[in-house]
């Protein structure tokens, strides 16, 4: 039966609408057995759900969270919904999911719809260096967590920021590389201007530095200077990188990749050029995403515990939805290096024939 009303569970209950109110918010402490049996059989004969608009409109919030991402379309995004949603239905939150691409506008658009909606909360993952284009919803009241954002001066008092620990992250996959005996190395990325990423080109240059080498004679490929992040289409962007860079005149026999989906397009650009990750090249992502296992070959990465991440950001956002926190927080998490078979020493350079010296000739017998 649909369009069932509040008056008509009451009515089929014989209570007051007031009654049935008190049941569906809890509120039973003092209700006698037999009127809370009835309200609840009534319920489920009438097939009755509330209409949250009008539950809004009494209490002034709804029990929705709101999630903004930069894409689905990396993995990692999606998995983070994934993770973020079991939390908040476990707690009665439901998730709603947007599609930002990173655009300041856009954020701003869907930070004002679902304040309009009566949405108190929202995760925003653009990890852009500047929040000044949602100041105004902080204003009015919007909670906010900054997912996978370090704290940046200037953040308002209250915002809370959850991330990895970018710059480890990097620095570990860099190490990792030049233990394996490399020495000529790139960085493949999107637009750097972003926090996280900002982030994981300095640890790569930390690593670099650490082990004696000059970072300028490494590479970061020139896509890290444009304007876009490329979160839509990272792996062509690492296919690219790698097709562009392999077929240079100082190939790196190595890759750092801004996340998952771009080193497996450095693995497919390898492919391309005839090269094969894992045995000619050697490939680092980020993030650990479920295909970088399934992958061929499975890929070394650098994996955020997104469980542990997507709990703490939720219990973050439930503080300050439910309080008024009186200072913002920063939580830095640390990551761990994945090592598979994307990896492997550095190639060892034999000399071509042409240059080898000659043989010694073999001394002629004496009779």
């Amino acid at each position: 039966m649909s369009g069932v009303t509040i008056h008509q569970v009451a009515a089929a209950a014989g209570v007051s609408a007031s009654t049935v109110s008190n049941v569906l918010n809890g509120r039973t402490d003092r209700m006698q057995a037999a009127t809370l049996a009835r309200v609840e059989q009534a319920i489920e004969q009438l097939n009755y759900r509330p209409n949250r608009a009008a539950r809004m409109l009494r209490t002034g919030r709804i029990k929705v969270i709101g999630l903004i991402v930069p894409s689905v379309a990396n993995p990692f995004w999606g998995a983070l919904a994934r993770e973020l949603e079991a939390i908040a239905l476990a707690e009665g939150y439901h998730v709603l999911l947007c599609n930002s691409e990173r655009d300041p506008a856009r954020e701003l658009k869907y930070g004002e719809e679902l304040l309009a909606d009566g949405v108190s909360g929202v995760v925003l993952c653009s990890s852009l260096p500047s929040l000044e284009h949602v100041a105004p919803l902080l204003s009015r009241g919007l909670k906010m967590v900054a997912f996978d954002r370090t704290a940046q001066a200037g953040d308002p008092a209250s915002l809370a920021s959850i991330s990895v620990d970018n710059a480890m992250g990097a620095e570990l996959a860099t190490r990792h590389l030049i233990e394996l005996g490399h020495r000529r190395l790139a960085f493949v990325s999107g637009s750097v201007n972003s926090v996280n990423r900002r982030e994981r080109l300095r640890g790569f240059r930390a690593a670099l530095e650490s082990a004696g080498l000059d970072p300028a004679d490494a590479i970061v490929w020139p896509g890290a200077e444009t304007a876009e992040f490329g979160d839509k289409d990272a792996a062509e962007l690492g296919r690219n990188a790698a097709r562009e860079l392999l077929g240079g005149p100082r190939p790196p026999t190595a890759f750092v990749a801004i996340n998952d989906m771009c080193a497996i397009g450095i693995c497919r650009g390898a492919k391309d050029a005839g090269l094969s990750a894992g045995k000619d090249i050697s490939v680092v992502g980020f993030d650990d995403i479920l295909l970088a296992d399934l992958f061929e070959p499975p890929l070394t990465t650098v994996r955020q515990p997104l469980p542990e991440m997507a709990a703490e950001t939720f219990q973050q956002l439930r503080a300050r939805i439910d309080s008024e926190p009186s200072a913002g927080r920063s939580l830095l998490i640390r990551p761990r290096l994945v090592v598979r078979k994307s990896t492997a020493p550095a190639p060892v350079l034999v000399p071509s024939p042409t240059s080898a010296p000659s043989p010694t000739p073999a001394p002629t017998p004496v009779a």
